[in-house]
C-alpha cells in the first residue's frame, strides 16, 4: 500500500498519483466529492467515486460511515475547507483512514470531467 493513504492529507500530485496506482490496481480508496451538484457538474475529478453534498450531510453521514467504516476515504471540495471539516467529523465518530484532498479541486491539475 502507498504510504500516501497513511496521511491525514494528500495534494493534488499525490491525488493524481494515487488514481494512477488504483487505476493499476495498487493501491484501493474511495474518493468522495462533498460539493454540489452544480459544482460537481462544472467539473470533476475523473475518478470520484461518490457525490455526497454537504448540503445533505445529515441524510447520508450515517450510512457512509457504517458501510466505509474500515476503507480508505478521500474527500476533495473546492479548496479543502468543507472535505477538511467532513473529515474531522468522521474522524470524531471513529473512523480512521480518512484523508482530506488539501488545496481542492482548484489546484488539481489532473483529469477533469463535466456532467
Amino acid at each position: 500500500m502507498s504510504k500516501l493513504l497513511e496521511k491525514s492529507y494528500v495534494h493534488s500530485e499525490e491525488l493524481i498519483e494515487l488514481l494512477k496506482e488504483r487505476e493499476e490496481g495498487n493501491v484501493d480508496f474511495i474518493l468522495v466529492d462533498v460539493r454540489e451538484q452544480m459544482e460537481y457538474d462544472h467539473g470533476h475529478i475523473k475518478g470520484v467515486d461518490f457525490l455526497k453534498p454537504t448540503s445533505t450531510f445529515q441524510s447520508w453521514a450515517e450510512p457512509f460511515l457504517d458501510e466505509n467504516r474500515d476503507k480508505t476515504v478521500i474527500f476533495t471540495c473546492r479548496t479543502d475547507s468543507r472535505s477538511g471539516q467532513v473529515q474531522r467529523v468522521f474522524q470524531q465518530n471513529g473512523m480512521t483512514k480518512v484523508i482530506n484532498h488539501a488545496g481542492g479541486i482548484v489546484s488539481y491539475r489532473g483529469d477533469i470531467e463535466k456532467g
